[in-house]
């Protein structure tokens, strides 16, 4: 059988009851797939002899030892146990200490005289080694070796009542219980790239020979995973059989009479884009995602296209993340649209009944060319005469169901994705072969870098006195701070406090402060307000964090910068430098940094590249939770890494393309594996696996 279809519960294992079966259950583990397909973290190396004198502070010895005393230490009737010992397997006899901590029954083990197989942890305390952390096993006469030495140990992650020794004991269970797993890659791929078959792999994976097996296991599982990663979704790609336009690109009358209106010219990259995502209009199928830094103009990009689709008397629904980001993009495009005779309309939650009847009839009756919106859109009483269209902004914020299910408000809609989170070349070659992807990445003229500067503690007043001096020249500042008041114990600045603080630094200089608890009407009037230049600041939460435009904002601070991830960092930081004026951003933080947050806070120092720092927080972090991977529920690789594994992934899609370009539907023999593989368990089902 493949090893996705071992799926019997891990309770089958003699041992493993209700407690076990639900500790388990915290590594994802439910079947004895998923036992076996569990990676070890590292490997304790138990085949290497490593003698107490070539031990440094904080390794592990693995040697054979002589106990020559006992001793107890302490008092206050809480002595504890001593064992002095001295190495064997070395010319050199090195003593060391064992600090029996609650195992003074040790004593009558670990006897005088008897030697013994040591596998332990030391330090240097008080001029001597010593461990706490050991294990001791007696030699056996013949001189073999114990079971628990001569071999690498997996070490795995833990939860709740597990241990290593229980896991060890139920993987070697459940391995016995087949005698070998079907093959998931051809054989001319194992021979090509120097794999184990997946049985070894398996087997080597958790009791490996050596550590050059223990490698080899894991980089044919890492293979693997990516391969069938790579397939599943070139696959798709390669076989969409969507019709190519083949005639002269031309755009429409209505985008021609737009692009003249505008007091200035597309960038070179707009223009680009604009010309793949009409040309891939004009086909149909259009699956795409239109990625751009912050200011980059994505949405102008995406207004120009939905003109096509309103010219051919079709409807196109806008779909926003947030009010306040939905209200914005329907107020500008009520300034650019409705002089063309487009009929723009607003819908999220907090319309009023009475004008949400009318709006959704006119919806119905096709009298709406284009509605935008929040999450509104997905409601069930939402009916359109001819969606043709769908804009996603922001899409990394919506999960998959509810893309979905605004697609089916719709026969087939062409699906435009709108991201100023990059996706970094790495996770698009990987996730998105059967996503096209439209890239903007220079900036308007005239736009200069956003300064960025770091600010300790010690700086905080000539920051201050910086951002007074942009006021005086009738600039505008954002202030933004992770949490709305000083309730509970955390010594977090707020935004309320630090509002009634910047009054006092300011006096006289209007502002308001700005969060998710105000209603939507008041800070719709705020940022009114704020975009009038008729305040010079707000204090704000991350609700400023996207969407809101001020050409006059020149400062931005970003108080507790080492708690935010690059992507919100980054997002804060385009709010400014959205004109032709100088701009500056400062991350305020606190120490002690962790390293993860001084590698981010280095990175926004360093580049205001969005590309650049989507890389980097891939690197720092992972895949994990970039781009909105996490809950889509899709990225789920137990032994490859995007980021460290570029190598493999780059021979799986080497091995992918010619497998597709000869064999897109796997009608030939050889690769019978692989059909089977997609037949039978395909890797990341939900069926299959239990993560």
């Amino acid at each position: 059988m493949l090893i996705r279809e071992f799926n019997q519960p891990v309770t089958t294992l003699k041992g493993v009851g209700k407690q076990l079966s639900l500790s388990y259950e915290k590594l994802s583990v439910y079947t004895l797939a998923d036992l076996l397909l569990l990676s070890p973290r590292t490997y304790e190396d138990r085949l290497t002899i490593k003698p107490l004198g070539e031990v440094n502070e904080g390794e592990y010895a693995n040697t054979k030892v002589k106990v020559v005393e006992h001793s107890y230490f302490g008092g206050f009737g809480k002595k504890t146990l001593k064992v002095t010992v001295v190495d064997i397997s070395s010319s050199i006899p090195t003593k060391a200490s064992l600090l029996c901590f609650g195992r003074n029954f040790l004593e009558r083990v670990l006897t005088v005289g008897k030697t013994f197989y040591l596998w332990g942890q030391f330090n240097i305390n008080y001029k001597e080694l010593q461990s706490s952390q050991f294990e001791m096993t007696l030699l056996n006469e013949d001189g073999s070796m114990p079971p628990s030495f001569g071999k690498l140990l997996p070490i795995y992650p833990l939860s709740s009542s597990l241990t290593q020794k229980i896991i060890r004991r139920d993987v070697s269970s459940a391995l016995k219980l087949i005698s070998s797993f079907d093959e998931e890659l051809p054989i001319s791929l194992i021979e090509k790239y120097s794999l184990y078959t997946i049985d070894q792999a398996i087997r080597n994976l958790h009791f490996p020979s050596s550590t050059e097996a223990a490698t080899k296991a894991h980089n044919t599982l890492a293979f693997i995973e990516l391969f069938y990663l790579l397939f599943i979704n070139r696959q798709k790609s390669f076989l969409k059989s969507s019709k190519k336009f083949t005639g002269e690109f031309s755009l429409s009358k209505l985008q021609q009479n737009f692009l003249q209106s505008l007091p200035f010219e597309l960038t070179v990259d707009q223009k680009r884009v604009l010309k793949e995502i009409s040309i891939n209009l004009k086909e149909g199928g259009m699956n795409r995602l239109l990625q751009g830094d912050v200011g980059s103009g994505k949405t102008l990009v995406a207004w120009l296209t939905a003109l096509q689709v309103i010219e051919k008397n079709e409807q196109v629904a806008f779909m926003a993340p947030t009010e306040l980001l939905a209200r914005q993009h329907a107020e500008q495009a009520a300034l650019w649209l409705e002089p063309f005779g487009i009929r723009v309309a607003f819908l999220t939650g907090s319309v009023v009944q009475s004008r949400k009847k009318l709006l959704l009839e006119a919806l119905k009756e096709g009298d709406i060319d284009i509605i935008i919106g929040t999450h509104a859109l997905f409601s069930t009483d939402v009916k359109f005469k001819n969606l043709s269209y769908i804009i996603i902004d922001e899409q990394h914020r919506f999960g998959v169901a509810q893309r979905v299910s605004l697609v089916k408000k719709s026969r087939s809609p062409d699906l435009l994705l709108m991201s100023a989170t990059p996706i970094p070349r790495s996770l698009a070659l990987t996730l998105f072969g059967d996503l096209n992807i439209s890239t903007i990445k220079s900036m308007p003229h005239g736009r200069l870098p956003v300064t960025t500067y770091l600010v300790a503690n010690e700086s905080r007043e000539r920051m201050y006195k910086a951002i007074g001096v942009e006021f005086e020249r009738g600039h505008q500042a954002y202030f933004v701070y992770p949490r709305i008041d000083d309730q509970g114990e955390s010594t977090l600045r707020d935004v309320e406090s630090m509002y009634q603080f910047l009054k006092k630094t300011y006096p006289n200089v209007p502002s308001k402060l700005i969060h998710s608890r105000l209603p939507e009407e008041q800070k719709v009037e705020i940022l009114k307000e704020f975009r009038e230049n008729k305040l010079a600041y707000l204090v704000s939460t991350s609700v400023v964090e996207v969407g809101i435009d001020v050409p006059t904002a020149t400062c931005m601070v970003i108080e507790h910068a080492e708690r935010f991830g690059l992507a919100a960092l980054h997002q804060l930081r385009g709010r400014v430098g959205r004109s032709s004026l100088q701009s500056y951003c400062f991350l305020v933080y606190e120490e002690p940094l962790s390293d993860e947050a001084k590698k981010r806070l280095m990175v926004m120092k360093e580049s205001t590249d969005g590309f650049f720092i989507a890389e980097q927080d891939l690197l720092i972090r992972g895949p994990g939770e970039v781009t909105g991977l996490k809950q889509s529920g899709f990225l789920k690789l137990r032994f490859a890494s995007i980021t460290n594994d570029q190598e493999l992934l780059e021979l799986s899609k080497e091995a992918v393309d010619a497998i597709l370009a000869t064999d897109p539907y796997l009608d030939n023999h050889q690769n019978k594996e692989i059909r089977n593989v997609l037949l039978k368990a395909p890797p990341f089902s939900e069926n299959h696996i239990n993560s």
